[in-house]
Formats: structure tokens, C-alpha cells, sequence
């Protein structure tokens, strides 16, 4: 909250991931921790399924947070795998500590964003493209 008002921010990432999360148990507790590490709380879920279709497998992991929602989507079959992934909050959040998080926990290669104030219209406040090296 800014002044005792809520905001409405939106994190849109899309990553390349070396390590991507392929486990229903390992993501379950990951989307537990990332929550708290970004000082939020957990409604509901989080709610993680692996989808084993051929052209469509990977793992969805969705919670609702006390200020709106998180969602990650991971595709697993190219290489990097393909994560995309969405916070959205009333509340305030740092998008280079997700980036980080991220980066670290994933093996990311190359992350890009989009930084969203949904207060009044969809408003960009910021976006990037980081790549690593291996």
C-alpha cells in the first residue's frame, strides 16, 4: 500500500530456464517460499499440476495471495524450457528481487518483463530484457 491506498502492480516475466521446475511437491513449496520471501500471504493453494501432453508439457502453479494473485506456467520440452510467470498485487513488490529469485533458483539465461500499473489504465512503469551467460 502508498499512503495507506492499495496500488496495482503487474509483473509480466517470460524466462529461459537451464533447471526448469518439472516437480508438483518442489514448486508447491517454491511458490510457499517465493510468497513469503516478497512479504505476502497465501489465500488459497498454492495449486500445482504437471501436464504430460506431448507439445504442451510442463508445470502450472497458480496462488492467490491476500492482495491478488501469482501464476507460473513452465514448458518444459524445449531447451531452455520456457517459464512464464505473473504477480500481480495490491500490495508493493520489487521486480529485481523476483528477477533475482528467479535467476537463482531457475538457471535462468535470458528473463524479460514487464512492469505493470494497473491503477488507472494498464500504465508501463518499467520492462527489460537481461540475459546471462553460462
Amino acid at each position: 500500500m502508498q499512503n495507506g491506498l492499495l496500488v496495482h502492480k503487474h509483473l509480466i516475466v517470460r524466462a529461459e530456464a537451464v533447471k526448469p521446475p518439472m516437480e508438483e511437491k518442489f514448486l508447491t513449496q517454491w511458490l510457499k517460499d517465493f510468497i513469503e520471501s516478497i512479504n505476502m500471504k497465501v489465500l488459497m493453494g498454492p495449486y500445482v499440476k504437471y501436464h504430460n501432453v506431448p507439445g504442451n508439457r510442463g508445470i502450472t502453479g497458480a496462488a492467490i495471495i491476500e492482495t491478488s494473485h501469482i501464476v507460473m506456467h513452465v514448458w518444459d520440452e524445449v531447451n531452455p524450457a520456457l517459464m512464464q510467470f505473473d504477480v500481480y498485487s495490491c500490495g508493493e513488490f520489487e521486480v529485481e528481487d523476483i528477477c533475482k529469485k528467479i535467476k537463482k533458483d531457475f538457471d535462468i539465461t535470458k528473463i524479460e518483463y514487464k512492469f505493470l500499473n494497473r491503477e488507472t489504465g494498464l500504465v508501463d512503469i518499467s520492462g527489460g530484457l537481461l540475459k546471462y551467460n553460462h
